[in-house]
């Protein structure tokens, strides 16, 4: 057996008719002895122990489910197991039960490759009735609001809502201390505007009967106050209006007076056309108090 080179190259098959030399020979994996190409499967060489390396599935007649024998333990032994363990009686009819298409009036079975679920009330139809109008689809479902995702999502709602709504009336309260301080210094702005106004019309009125017949004639002196007719100067912001509207007016050049408000100063009868200025000069000439 073997070459000079290999001496141990190659055994003898271990079924007694063949005794056959091979030089690759084959080691069952159950009895562990060698053969030869032709007898290396379990049949042909008759192996012994070929049973412990298939596997055995018995069907429950209660549950319809499979179970498996163990080539080492007594098969009552193993059907005793599942019987206390795993049977189920009820699964029976969910496994024996062939599924039909729901559509009234329609025998076909559901297949793995007949078998089309609807998008919209995701019930299992066969071919046949895959579209909505055969089957006569009542449309999506509604979420259900008892299920445990909704439940959580409306909590999170809540909790997101919770500080926008500190923020709200954060920012309510704000604007209304806003608008009521504004409101007040509005008030107090009205206030002081209508005291001076009227302060102005009753130092406009005292000068108006005050004021001379004879310094309206048209030869006014010099004076702050300069006509813009004819460029004659007045003491006085009434004596150049009464002269306006005895010399100009009388004439017809109404249209060349400058129609222009003038505001009179209480204090020192000095007239100003923007109320702005006024109110300045009031305040940096006689210290901010416009009674005389």
């Amino acid at each position: 057996m073997g070459t000079p080179q290999f001496p141990d190259l190659g055994k003898h098959c271990s079924v007694e008719d063949c005794k056959q030399i091979d030089f690759l020979p084959f080691t069952c994996d159950r009895c562990r002895q060698v053969f030869c190409l032709e007898h290396r499967s379990y049949i042909k060489h008759s192996c012994p122990k070929a049973d412990s390396n298939g596997v055995i599935v018995v069907i429950c007649p209660l549950c319809a489910k499979g179970v498996r024998l163990n080539p080492d333990e007594d098969p009552n032994i193993s059907w005793e197991v599942h019987v206390n363990t795993d049977c189920d009686p009820s699964n029976y009819d969910k496994v024996t039960k062939k599924r039909k298409c729901p559509v009234r009036g329609c025998r076909e079975l559901l297949t793995f490759s007949n078998t089309i679920k609807c998008r919209d009330c995701t019930l299992d139809h066969c071919l046949k009735h895959r579209f909505g109008p055969d089957h006569t689809c009542p449309g999506p479902k509604k979420p259900d609001v008892s299920f445990p995702f909704m439940g959580l999502l409306n909590r999170s709602k809540k909790e997101e809502s919770k500080p926008n709504r500190a923020t709200a009336v954060s920012s309510s309260k704000w604007t209304t201390n806003f608008l009521s301080a504004a409101s007040t210094v509005r008030a107090s702005a009205e206030a002081s505007m209508a005291k001076l106004s009227s302060e102005i019309s009753q130092a406009w009125q005292t000068a108006t009967n005050s004021a001379s017949p004879s310094s309206s004639n048209g030869s006014g002196g010099i004076g702050p106050e300069e006509c813009p007719q004819c460029g004659t100067r007045f003491s006085s912001v009434t004596n150049l209006i009464d002269h306006v509207q005895k010399v100009h007016e009388k004439g017809g050049n109404q249209s060349r007076v400058l129609q222009l408000p003038m505001e009179v100063c209480p204090k020192c009868s000095k007239g100003f056309r923007d109320p702005v200025a006024l109110v300045e000069h009031v305040e940096r000439d006689h210290r901010g108090t416009s009674k005389a």
